[in-house]
């Protein structure tokens, strides 16, 4: 079974630990109920390391993005994201994803842990048309989401630029 990165942490915060999508994840640490109140009222912080995580770089990453999602991509501008999905062209998904403008023709796409592989394989087959250049860094990445009404407030004592303005 993977772990991510904080699962040393995870162990020492007490958590119930189980399998998720071929992960040691956590799954509560004070009680469900407990957890859920806190993140609606204040804020949580989830690990979410086990998700897939995909560079999409060079002049072809927006031809590619454009042709394999469905959404606007050419509308992003760094610092911004979409939350966009892969159809599979009869209909139905591939999965779904969030992608992210990191900078002029540099795309993150942060897939579902369990179709990671899939989306790896689908990107790459349909990129043999548009030539962009990928790199799968999910094995690289740590992913930390923190959620609630007072995300915003607790992270902007982190950083030194104005989160409300992305």
């Amino acid at each position: 079974m993977n772990s991510t990165a904080l699962l040393e942490q995870h162990q020492l915060a007490g958590a119930r630990l189980v399998e998720f999508a071929g992960y040691e994840m956590p799954l509560e640490y004070t009680g469900v109920v407990d957890e859920h109140l806190t993140v609606r009222q204040t804020a949580g912080m989830f690990d979410a390391s086990h998700m897939g995580e995909f560079w999409v770089k060079g002049p072809n990453a927006l031809p590619l993005l454009e042709y394999v999602t469905t959404n606007y991509v050419g509308g992003l501008v760094p610092g911004k994201a979409q939350y966009s999905c892969l159809p599979n062209g009869r209909g139905g998904i591939v999965d779904d994803l969030i992608v992210y403008c990191v900078a002029p023709e540099k795309y993150m796409l942060v897939v579902n842990a369990s179709n990671t592989r899939k989306d790896w394989e689908w990107l790459n087959h349909h990129n043999e048309r548009f030539g962009a250049v990928l790199e799968d860094a999910s094995d690289r990445m740590a992913l930390i989401a923190l959620q609630g009404p007072k995300a915003l407030q607790i992270l902007q004592k982190l950083v030194h630029f104005p989160l409300d303005q992305m």
